[in-house]
C-alpha cells in the first residue's frame, strides 16, 4: 500500500509543482484584477460540478462497489458493471453540458451575482465558461477509468493526468498573443487538457487490459447497490461544493481582486491537500475496501492508522509555513508582473486563514474511508451537510469585516467540524480505532514542529540579510529559509520517531 501511496504522492507532487508554475504564469499574465476574476469564475464552475458528480461522490460509491464485484465475482463481471455505469455517466454528463451551454448566462449570474453590475466582466465570464465547461464531461469519464485502474492496484496514470492540465494551460498562456486576451487563451488550454487527460486514461486502461466499454444499462443488484451509495455521496459532495459556491457568490460581492486572492492562496493551500491528503485517501479507500471484503478488520484499522500518521507528519511543515510566513511565501512565489504588492498582501491573509484548517482537511479523506469502505455514504453525507451549514453561516458573518480572509477562515472552521464529527461517529460505531503508532507519531511531529516554528520566526531576518543583494532576493530568501526549515524538521522528526520506536516505512511498527 505504501508503494502505491508514494507513487500517487509523487505524481501528485509533480502535478502540484507544474500547477505552481502554471499559477505563477497566470499571476504574471492575469494579475488579480477584473479579467482574472472572470477567468477564475469560469475555471471554478466546471470544477465545482466535477467535484459533485466526479471525483468526490463518484469515487466514494464506485471504487468500493467495483472492488467488491471484482473480489467476489471476477474481472468479467466487474468489466460489465463498469461499462453499465460508464453509459449512464456519459448520458448524464452530456445532458448537463447541453444545459450549461444553453443557460450559461443565467448560471454565471446565479453563482457570481456581483458581476451583474459589471457587464463587460460578466460577458467575459460567460464566454470563458462556455469554453471550459466541456472539460467536465471529459474529466468525469477520466474519473471512472481512474477508479477502475485504482481498484486493480494501478495508480500512476490517474495521478499523472492532472499534469496535462497544467502543461496545456502554460502552453496556451505562452501563445496568449494569438488570442484576444490571456483569459481566453487559458480557457482553451483547459478545454484541450480535458481531451488529453481522457486520451491518457483510455490508453492506460487498454494497456492494463481493464478498459471499460459502455454497456447496455441493466438494473442489476450491483448497479442498484452503486446508486444506493451514490445518492448520499452526491448530496454530501454537493454540500462541500455549496460551501465553495458560497465563496464564489460572496467573493463576487467583494471589491475587484477578492476572488483572485482566494484563488492564489487556495492554489498553494491545495499543494499539501493534493499531494498528501487526497493521495492518502485515494490509496486507503480501495485498501480498506479489499480488507473489509476479506473480513480483515484489524488490517483495515492498521492501514488507516499508518496512513493518518504519515499524513500528519508530512503536513505539519505546511501548517507552520502557511500560518507563520504567509507574506514571505506570497512575495517569493507570485510578486512579479501584474501581481503587485497589494495583491501579495491580500493573498497572504487568505493563506494564513486557510492554514488554520490544514490538518482537518488533509485528514478528512482518511477519516471518511471508515464509512465509505463499508459502503456507508449516508453518514458522511449528514456530517458534510452539518459542516457546510456551519461554514456558510460563518462566511456570511465574516466576509464583511474580514473580506476574503473571512471566507477562508470559515472554510477552515467548517473543515474542523467535518473532521471532528467523522472521527467521533466512526469511533463510537467501532469503525475506527487509534493505535500506538498514531499517538507516537503525533508526539514526534509536535516536537519537530516546535523546532520548525522557531526557524520560521527567528530565521526570517538573518536569511533576508544574507539574500538582500542577490538578483532574486525574495525568491532566494524563501528558498533558503525553506531548506533550513526542511532540514531541521526532517532531522528532528526522524530522531523523535526513532526514540518512540516508530518506522513508518515498515509493514509493522513497534508497539
Amino acid at each position: 500500500m505504501y508503494k502505491n501511496l508514494l507513487s500517487v504522492a509523487g505524481f501528485t507532487l509533480l502535478s502540484r509543482v507544474s500547477g505552481f508554475f502554471r499559477d505563477v504564469v497566470l499571476g504574471a499574465v492575469l494579475g488579480a484584477g477584473a479579467l482574472a476574476d472572470a477567468f477564475y469564475i469560469a475555471f471554478r464552475l466546471p470544477n465545482h460540478f466535477r467535484a459533485i458528480f466526479g471525483e468526490g461522490a463518484f469515487n466514494a460509491a464506485f471504487v468500493p462497489s467495483y472492488a467488491r464485484v471484482l473480489e467476489t465475482q471476477g474481472s468479467d463481471k466487474a468489466r460489465l458493471f463498469g461499462g453499465q455505469i460508464l453509459t449512464l455517466l456519459l448520458i448524464s454528463q452530456l445532458v448537463l453540458l447541453g444545459g450549461a451551454w444553453i443557460f450559461t448566462d443565467e448560471l454565471v449570474r446565479l453563482l457570481a451575482p456581483g458581476l451583474a453590475d459589471r457587464p463587460a466582466q460578466l460577458a467575459a465570464a460567460v464566454t470563458m465558461t462556455r469554453i471550459t465547461f466541456p472539460y467536465l464531461t471529459c474529466i468525469t469519464i477520466v474519473t471512472l477509468l481512474s477508479g477502475v485502474l485504482n481498484a486493480h492496484g494501478r495508480f500512476a496514470a490517474a495521478a499523472f493526468a492532472p499534469v496535462l492540465l497544467n502543461l496545456m494551460m502554460i502552453g496556451f498562456l505562452g501563445a496568449a498573443f494569438l488570442f484576444p486576451d490571456a483569459g481566453l487563451a487559458a480557457s482553451f488550454g483547459i478545454f484541450t487538457a480535458g481531451l488529453a487527460e481522457l486520451a491518457l486514461l483510455i490508453i492506460a486502461a487498454k494497456r492494463a487490459d481493464v478498459f471499460t466499454r459502455w454497456q447496455r444499462p441493466a438494473w442489476t443488484s450491483d448497479v442498484k447497490q452503486f446508486f444506493t451509495a451514490l445518492g448520499p455521496a452526491v448530496i454530501g459532495s454537493a454540500g462541500v461544493q455549496i460551501a465553495m459556491f458560497a465563496d464564489t457568490i460572496i467573493g463576487s460581492l467583494l471589491p475587484a481582486g477578492g476572488i483572485s486572492s482566494i484563488y492564489y492562496a487556495d492554489r498553494l493551500y491545495q499543494l499539501p491537500i493534493g499531494v498528501i491528503g487526497i493521495a492518502a485517501g485515494t490509496v486507503l479507500l480501495p485498501e480498506m475496501s479489499r480488507r473489509l471484503a476479506a473480513d480483515d478488520k484489524h488490517g483495515a484499522f492498521h492501514a488507516q492508522n499508518r496512513t493518518m500518521a504519515l499524513t500528519i507528519a508530512l503536513s505539519a511543515p505546511f501548517f507552520i509555513a502557511f500560518t507563520l510566513i504567509p507574506d514571505l511565501i506570497m512575495r517569493g512565489v507570485f510578486l512579479r508582473g501584474a501581481f503587485d504588492d497589494d495583491a501579495a498582501q491580500a493573498a497572504a491573509a487568505v493563506l494564513s486563514a486557510y492554514g488554520t484548517g490544514l490538518f482537518a482537511i488533509v485528514l478528512i479523506r482518511s477519516a471518511i474511508a471508515s464509512f465509505q469502505a463499508r459502503g456507508d455514504t449516508t453518514t458522511p453525507m449528514f456530517i458534510s451537510l452539518t459542516a457546510v451549514a456551519f461554514n456558510i453561516v460563518l462566511k456570511l458573518a465574516l466576509y464583511a469585516p474580514l473580506g476574503a480572509a473571512g471566507l477562508a477562515l470559515a472554510t477552515a472552521a467548517g473543515a474542523w467540524v467535518n473532521f471532528g464529527l467523522l472521527v467521533l461517529l466512526a469511533v463510537r460505531a467501532g469503525a475506527m480505532q487509534f493505535d500506538a503508532t498514531l499517538g507516537k507519531t503525533l508526539a514526534a511531529t509536535l516536537v519537530a514542529s516546535l523546532a520548525l516554528a522557531g526557524v520560521a520566526i527567528f530565521g526570517q531576518t538573518p536569511v533576508a540579510q544574507i539574500t538582500a543583494h542577490l538578483p532574486f532576493a525574495k525568491e532566494a530568501a524563501l528558498a533558503l529559509l525553506g531548506l533550513i526549515g526542511a532540514a531541521t524538521y526532517g532531522l528532528i522528526l526522524w530522531a523523535a520517531l526513532r526514540i518512540c520506536g516508530v518506522n513508518l516505512s515498515r509493514a509493522k511498527a513497534k508497539a
